[in-house]
């Protein structure tokens, strides 16, 4: 595994972590399909939730929010419509997790941060 990789699932970790404090449900970890991948799935009561973590160390570029580009955006989209199709429909939903570093005082959750339309 890469530095990267392992910066990436270490801020993966961090994320599950604190979502579950929350009180939501980690039930799948990268969800992946042609096209598109989820970082986390979470249920929170009967909905679902698509997690998209992004971990900035650099905020050269606009830290961990600006890197969620609505091209991210539907390619999660995507991911999502298969998930569902495979696991049945139920309301959901789109969070990000955002992480300027590998700190937890780092950590910023967005609820519905965006919506499929």
């Amino acid at each position: 595994m890469s530095t990267r990789q392992a910066k990436g699932a270490a801020g993966e970790q961090l994320a599950a972590d604190y979502l579950q404090r929350k009180g939501l449900s980690v039930i799948e970890r990268n969800f992946r399909v042609k096209g598109g991948e989820i970082d986390l799935v979470c249920r929170d009561g009967k909905a679902t939730v698509f997690v998209e973590v992004r971990l900035r160390s650099r905020s050269d570029f606009g830290g961990a929010a600006a890197s969620i580009t609505a091209t991210k955006q539907a390619r999660l989209i995507l991911a999502a419509r298969h998930w569902l199709l495979r696991h049945g429909e139920t309301p959901c939903r789109f969070d990000c997790v955002l992480l300027d570093g590998t700190e937890p005082v780092h950590l910023e959750w967005l609820r519905d941060a965006f919506a499929a339309d």
